[in-house]
């Protein structure tokens, strides 16, 4: 295996990063490519649910990736219609961390990377953008193609290159569209001096709309959920009108909303909400957004592509390190997080069409049933929050640990 080309993952984030760890320390040499100079982009999810931190807890690096910048959240509070709602917690839950980490998802990649570099098998290449797939006369991927023309040899490659993956488009693997209703616009609002973040909530929908903030210290993170395809004719209406609009919805965020001076300051997130229905063909495979991209609803994205990380890892790093062929194992993967994934995207298309739809027509008169019932039945509560927590087949690290690496 010491002369065999390496595994390359294609795409830095949480699912690309933690399969690239894990792999790393069996022992599997491993080539991660990641096409930008750093991980900073404001548009990437910041909640690492209590899922995700059980598998640092289980490799013993949970204490230290708590060090890092977040805010732990393990009640779940609404703003409805002008009410506050308490609809889940997670304080019940069977693991070591018993909440939502709100950690700017630079911040989680910066640490996974730096764990990462403590294993002589794993190679972390920046501003290295994959373009493409090689194949050998069999038909076999056998590695990859990069902006400028080089090709690097692969002994596996792992498409997680995101919701827009270039490699699964290569590969021609079957993607399945589900549909999303709206996209969301991303901006940040600077804290007043003196001001408790905790006076914004987290989450806030009325008639007019529904806005996230989630807080970072000296300013919110905000997602304005708009109607599919409707932000130029929000940009139609001017920056003041925009402005206007989040401080009818958020009155808490007018002291700091002048800092969107333009829609420069305003990023669109295009939703997609889909699926392939084969994550792999031999020589590659997908996983994270690339095999499933998932709404915004529930902040679950990190945590199934993670999810998807843990299972390959498990499946393939044994026989990888001890030279098998990885290609019989493939399918395994998708078979472990098909069940998953699909729950998932069925409790999101729900969610889409009794609260986002009618929220985007303007229809959303009153609060649901479900709503006041579990703000009111405190045990009910913890349904919700096992779920989000925890999600469906939740994976526990398999993968073994090479006993020469540190």
């Amino acid at each position: 295996m010491a002369d065999s080309p390496p595994v390359i993952i294609v795409g830095g984030g949480p699912a690309g990063m933690v399969a690239g760890l894990l792999l790393a320390r069996a022992g599997v040499p491993v080539t991660v490519l990641e096409k930008h100079a750093d991980f900073l982009r404001d548009f990437r999810g910041d909640t690492v649910h209590p899922s995700t931190l059980e598998l640092f807890n289980e490799i013993g690096l949970l204490d230290e990736l708590l060090k890092e910048p977040h805010a732990a959240i393990d009640t779940m509070t609404l703003n409805l219609l002008g009410g506050q709602y308490t609809i889940a917690t997670m304080k019940h839950l069977p693991v070591a961390a018993r909440f939502v980490a709100m950690m700017p998802q630079w911040d989680l990649l910066d640490f996974i990377a730096g764990q990462g570099r403590r294993y002589p098998t794993f190679d972390l290449r920046m501003s290295t953008e994959a373009t493409g797939l090689t194949y050998n006369a069999a038909g076999r991927v056998s590695g990859v193609t990069l902006a400028g023309g080089e090709t690097l040899s692969a002994r596996l490659v792992i498409a997680a290159d995101g919701r827009r993956s270039v490699l699964r488009d290569a590969a021609e693997l079957p993607l399945e569209d589900l549909g999303a209703p709206m996209d969301v616009l991303w901006f940040r609002v600077p804290v007043p001096a003196g001001m408790d973040m905790s006076e914004v909530a987290l989450g806030t929908i009325d008639r007019r709309g529904m806005v996230v903030a989630i807080p970072r210290g000296d300013y919110w993170q905000c997602a304005q959920v708009i109607e599919k395809g409707g932000f130029a004719a929000i940009e139609a209406k001017g920056i003041a009108a925009f402005r206007d609009n989040i401080v009818g919805l958020v009155p808490g965020l007018g002291a700091g909303i002048d800092a969107i001076a333009s829609f420069d300051d305003v990023k669109l997130l295009t939703v997609a909400l889909d699926r392939l229905t084969r994550w792999s063909r031999p020589g590659l495979l997908a996983i994270g957004d690339a095999a499933h991209a998932m709404s915004p609803v529930g902040g679950v994205g990190i945590n199934l592509a993670v999810q998807d990380a843990v299972a390959a890892a498990n499946i393939l790093a044994a026989p990888l390190a001890a030279g098998a062929d990885p290609d019989p194992l493939l399918t395994k993967v998708q078979e472990r997080r098909w069940k998953p994934t699909t729950r998932m995207q069925a409790l999101q298309r729900f969610a889409h069409r009794n609260i986002i739809e009618p929220m985007l027509r303007g229809e959303i008169t009153r609060v649901p049933l479900a709503v006041r019932l579990l703000d009111r039945i405190p045990l009910l509560r913890r349904i919700p929050g096992r779920i989000l927590g925890l999600g469906f087949g939740r994976q526990h690290v398999q993968s073994p640990l090479a006993k020469e690496f540190p």
